[in-house]
């Protein structure tokens, strides 16, 4: 719900209007100078002023995660819960300083202080709480408790990542593992919900056919109650047999859901098949799960199935798709330049899953043709975005 009288003004810039705003640009920066410096630390053999607690490994693990990942799930529910709700979010300097305080979680590795980790964990925390607060605000004011589970997730970072940092300063053993793994399920089990909620009303929507896509009451169940037994049984117990058959299973349940979702009117529109690829590669990430059982696999094949193929390619998608729709601009004519930037991430995802199965001595390499073009595709994403994140919406209107 819109503020009449801010609607009413005149704006330079827009950046501080809604969560998308914000979040999303400082997503795509961090994702491009965040990889430039992964690739630094690892091509390079360098190290961060930190190393000593936090290993470069875990450092970009991490900051995949709780930093790019969750800056982008902040963008799109602070914006997604005020169309749900009505009631408007978090917006103006409040929202700033919330912005303010994810930054300063993400400067603090790289500065070399006996203190600066315990800063990182105070303010990474406080973020992951203040976030959780909001989202749940406008929620209990109009009493729509549906929307609990979203929210739910949001809530569970915040643990995870607590579990993380309880790991990082040796409270608890096993902390570390926890709190990363814990967090990328949860970030997929949030972007699997979503892609539920919106990927078939936008396909329905965008495609040049008519089409009624088919969706089974029976998979939406059973894939919540396998994801919940899949995070148990891989995490925290962890039994590994059990977990790689809940993989199978939701790879299953996932390829039929895709199978009722499928029409050959997306590979006409961008902002669909970059969306539906992107949860391909999810289901992708259960099936290099799953033939554990069978064969031997680099378990960090299936993690970044899952983290390059899923998840980047989705948080791009959703981005690129929800920046233009909420400044007043054609999601169904949207800039030409966006397929070469989703091209090239989807060539990085296939370099740094797929290659390594097939020529493993060249595992280094591959890892560096994945970070190039992660960098040149966040990088162009960024030009192309920035002034569209900054500038007010077309329409002059507050948002």
């Amino acid at each position: 719900m819109n503020n009449h009288s801010e609607e009413s003004k005149t704006y330079l810039f827009a950046v501080h209007h809604l969560g998308f705003r914000p979040f999303f640009l400082l997503a795509g920066v961090f994702a491009l100078f965040s990889m430039l410096l992964w690739m630094w630390l690892y091509q390079g053999n360098h190290s961060l002023p930190q190393t000593q607690v936090l290993a470069n490994s875990i450092w970009h693990a991490h900051e995949m995660i709780y930093g790019y990942s969750v800056a982008v799930i902040a963008g799109f529910l602070l914006t997604a819960v005020r169309n749900w709700t009505g009631v408007q979010t978090l917006h103006g300097v409040p929202l700033m300083v919330l912005a303010l305080i994810w930054l300063l979680a993400r400067v603090m590795p790289l500065i070399n202080h006996p203190d600066a980790l315990y800063l990182m964990a105070a303010f990474d925390l406080l973020f992951n709480l203040a976030l959780s607060a909001c989202v749940l605000y406008p929620i209990i004011k109009v009493k729509q408790w549906s929307q609990m589970g979203v929210w739910s997730k949001v809530l569970l970072l915040f643990v995870a990542n607590g579990l993380f940092y309880l790991g990082l300063f040796g409270q608890i053993d096993q902390g570390i593992q926890w709190g990363l793994y814990t967090g990328l399920y949860l970030i997929i089990s949030t972007i699997l919900m979503m892609a539920r909620r919106v990927l078939p009303f936008f396909i329905e929507k965008g495609v040049d056919e008519s089409i009624t896509l088919i969706n089974h009451r029976w998979v939406d169940i059973s894939s919540l109650i396998l994801m919940l037994l899949f995070v148990i049984v891989e995490v925290f117990l962890p039994l590994p047999t059990f977990s790689a058959v809940i993989a199978l299973l939701l790879f299953l349940v996932h390829v039929i859901r895709l199978v009722g979702w499928y029409t050959p009117g997306i590979w006409r529109k961008p902002l669909l098949w970059i969306l539906y690829l992107a949860y391909s590669w999810v289901v992708l990430g259960f099936a290099l799960k799953g033939i554990t059982i069978f064969i031997a696999v680099n378990p960090m094949l299936a993690v970044h199935a899952f983290a390059v193929g899923g998840v980047g390619l989705i948080t791009l998608g959703m981005m690129s798709r929800v920046a233009l729709g909420h400044t007043g601009r054609d999601v169904f004519n949207p800039p030409s330049i966006l397929t070469a930037i989703f091209l090239i991430l989807m060539l990085g995802s296939l370099v740094r899953v797929l290659l390594p199965m097939l020529a493993p001595g060249m595992y280094q390499y591959w890892i560096g043709i994945s970070q190039v073009c992660w960098i040149i595709s966040f990088a162009m994403f960024t030009w192309l975005y920035t002034p569209i994140l900054l500038k007010p919406r077309v329409d002059g209107s507050y948002g």
